[in-house]
């Protein structure tokens, strides 16, 4: 953040990861972070009725608050997500200063199809802005593997993959639970370090059943669905790499795809990864997946940390957006 925060992003930055990984966390403090590094913020989330102006402008920052409160009474999410770029070019046009755009899971505000568009209008305002500007820095967040392959068929972003909690952090966490509760190699292998995901066992007296049957009607995980790709989904539950096959089905990866259960990434260390990397898994299959990788430059790799011990639970790659899902109970 903080060379970011010293370079500006060239281009935006659309950071991806599964449902519940930590996202909106990382914005939150970005926000802040950005705000006392003298940054002018826009805050952008509409799944959760939040838009903020953090800037130094009273009037820009009130016009934009009741364009805001407008658009909330008539439930136009979008519009208040497409109309941030006009302020955000007033803003531009009124100071040479340094300004951040912070958008969290706004696709699902403006629509998936429209994803790829509003990437090329945040890059705009990076290229082609009102005025000279000191600094600039555009963050994106998806949970939506969808949007990201849009996104990825342009060069108008840097796609930045962010996973599930180390399992170091995720001790922390679960080590600071109150009250009684099962080993931390099981909620591990249960959750793949999705903090949501240990919220939501938490909440539910760790009754694992209760949230694999929550999970799966939210997912839309019918039984005939299950019937049909059972094979695939009880090898992907040993060792979720199964998915990185040659033989695996794109219908099934699409499905899971758009089902927003599937997060492959194709590598796990480097300066593109936003968490803490882990080694590669070695073994049977890594040189299939090494075609598969180079094959479709588009398709992500599986996080390999989490994923031991999968047991009858569909975790990492397979349910990674969503938590855990026993394949056996359908």
């Amino acid at each position: 953040m903080e060379e970011w925060a010293e370079k500006s992003t060239w281009r935006p930055v659309v950071v991806f990861g599964p449902e519940g990984c930590g996202k909106t966390a990382l914005l939150l403090q970005a926000s802040a972070m950005l705000r006392e590094l003298g940054f002018e913020v826009f805050y952008l989330h509409p799944l959760e009725r939040k838009f903020e102006a953090e800037v130094d402008l009273p009037d820009l920052k009130s016009e934009f608050m009741r364009f805001v409160e407008r658009a909330l009474g008539e439930n136009a999410l979008g519009r208040i997500t497409w109309a941030a770029v006009d302020f955000i070019r007033k803003l531009q046009k009124a100071r040479q200063g340094k300004i951040a755009v912070i958008a969290d899971d706004v696709f699902q505000a403006i629509g998936l199809d429209a994803a790829a568009a509003y990437v090329k209008a945040l890059l705009n305002l990076i290229e082609y802005p009102e005025s000279r500007y000191e600094k600039i820095v555009v963050l994106v967040t998806t949970s939506e593997g969808a949007s990201r392959r849009e996104i990825g068929r342009h060069r108008w972003a840097h796609l930045a993959p962010m996973w599930n909690m180390s399992m170091e952090g995720f001790r922390q966490l679960y080590e600071r639970i109150p009250g009684p509760k099962p080993p931390f190699e099981e909620v591990w292998r249960w959750t793949g370090g999705n903090p949501d995901m240990l919220r939501r066992l938490y909440e539910a007296s760790w009754n694992v059943d209760k949230v694999v049957t929550a999970v799966a009607r939210e997912k839309v995980l019918s039984s005939p669905f299950v019937a049909r790709w059972r094979g695939w989904l009880e090898q992907a539950v040993e060792n979720p790499d199964a998915l990185w096959s040659p033989e695996a089905s794109e219908e099934l990866i699409d499905a899971l795809e758009e089902k927003n259960l599937n997060h492959l990434q194709h590598v796990r260390e480097g300066p593109l990864l936003l968490d803490r990397p882990t080694a590669p898994r070695e073994g049977p299959g890594a040189g299939h997946r090494e075609e598969r990788r180079l094959a479709d430059p588009h398709t992500q790799r599986s996080r390999e940390e989490g994923a031991e011990g999968g047991g009858v639970y569909l975790t990492s790659a397979v349910s990674a957006a969503s938590g855990t899902l026993r394949c056996k109970d359908f």
